[in-house]
């Protein structure tokens, strides 16, 4: 038998609903404890409607001072507490007045002054109202707070959004810019069919990073389908000196990371691997799982960094440093520093994310994040076909 998911609700997530509950809860359990107290003392049953009238007394001046209470709570602490005791005291009057009144008009012929019956229920009733305050106050201190903590979430929250959708947007003026200009370059040959044709990937491209969040996150799958509309376009720049070759496990395709995570990474191989070497190189996407970790593996077959170069030098490193890659070629380091804050934005402590040489020559850039899983989303369309070791434009 199926069995409708059931949604819990806080219990102050609608305050007027709450205070009406703890109003008749409260009331009612004060009812019966001096309902309880009067048949113990062996008072006769016509009492409990002293007790019945009592009770309604003060919940209705309760609900008097709520209105009260609530105009006060967020004044200066002075006012709020001085107002709070006069106005206290004074409905506290008033309802020993009306208790001993009504207690006076049960029992014509006590030998009880009004005096003596006035004092009589005066400390019962700074009780029960003083404690009704005391929790009224407690209770809206409390949402408030929580409110607060709510709300620095959200904006803690959206601050991360920004952030992690800036890193991004960091990320993308670069490509594009060396795409137009090979756009530019094809129309001032006359080239008009690769021109176009690059034209169509380039904006199938910018179509899939605008269709997705700057902060979502997308499957192992599409990530990988959008390397390959970008290498598309790479690929009709540099044709054959471009060889790639993706080694994506199939336990890993549904896995969740950020989107336009790898991008960078492969830019920069295709810029200190590919662009600088005659017989170019090639750049390997490799990705497998490591126990409840997704790695992630860019590498390629260029020179690699010089020899003794502190990987960690090359993030933030600026165009005016002497440390350069063994191509020749100033490493500005800003897109590996972005992936490195995106992951921190994204995944805190539990992320790994290391750059260095491989043993064989090249460079390698390994990223391990928490491994979750959902069913693959439609990937986009891509004009790559893969054969064994490389990707070829179809």
């Amino acid at each position: 038998m199926a069995v409708l998911p059931l949604t819990p609700t806080p219990f102050f997530g609608n305050k007027n609903r709450a205070f009406w509950r703890l109003q008749f809860l409260g009331w009612g359990g004060a009812m019966l404890l001096r309902a309880l107290s009067s048949i113990a003392n062996a008072q006769p049953w016509s009492f409990l409607i002293i007790v019945l009238i009592a009770t309604i007394t003060g919940f209705s001046i309760s609900l008097i001072l709520s209105v009260i209470y609530r105009a006060l709570i967020n004044r200066r602490p002075l006012i709020t507490w001085g107002v709070t005791a006069l106005v206290l005291a004074i409905a506290v009057g008033l309802y020993a007045f009306i208790d001993s009144w009504v207690i006076s008009l049960y029992r014509p012929n006590s030998d009880a002054k009004f005096a003596q019956l006035f004092l009589g229920v005066f400390y019962l009733d700074l009780t029960l109202l003083g404690a009704w305050s005391a929790l009224y106050y407690a209770i809206n201190f409390y949402i408030q707070v929580e409110e607060q903590n709510d709300q620095l979430i959200h904006l803690e929250n959206q601050a991360t959004s920004a952030q992690l959708a800036m890193l991004r947007y960091q990320l993308n003026p670069h490509f594009l810019f060396n795409t137009l200009n090979s756009i530019s370059t094809l129309v001032l040959l006359k080239q008009t069919e690769p021109a176009n044709a690059m034209l169509s990937r380039l904006s199938s491209f910018l179509r899939y990073t605008l269709i997705n969040e700057p902060t979502a996150r997308v499957t192992v799958a599409q990530e990988v389908e959008t390397l390959k509309l970008y290498l598309d376009i790479e690929r009709m720049r540099f044709e054959e000196r471009l060889r790639t070759d993706f080694r994506i496990d199939e336990d890993t395709r549904a896995a969740l990371m950020p989107s336009l995570l790898l991008q960078p990474l492969v830019e920069n191989a295709i810029k200190y691997a590919v662009s600088p070497v005659e017989d170019g190189a090639q750049i390997t996407i490799a990705t497998q799982l490591v126990g409840s970790m997704l790695r992630v593996t860019v590498s390629d077959t260029g020179p690699g960094l010089p020899t003794g170069t502190d990987p960690s030098t090359l993030f933030g490193v600026t165009s005016d440093s002497s440390d350069t890659l063994s191509s020749g070629h100033v490493s500005t380091g800003v897109g590996l520093a972005n992936i490195r804050d995106r992951l921190g934005q994204a995944y805190g402590e539990n992320q790994r994310f290391e750059i260095s040489n491989r043993p064989e020559g090249g460079f390698s850039v390994v990223i391990e994040l928490p491994f979750e899983a959902r069913e693959a989303a439609p990937l986009p369309a891509s004009t790559t076909r893969m054969v064994p070791g490389r990707a070829i434009a179809g």
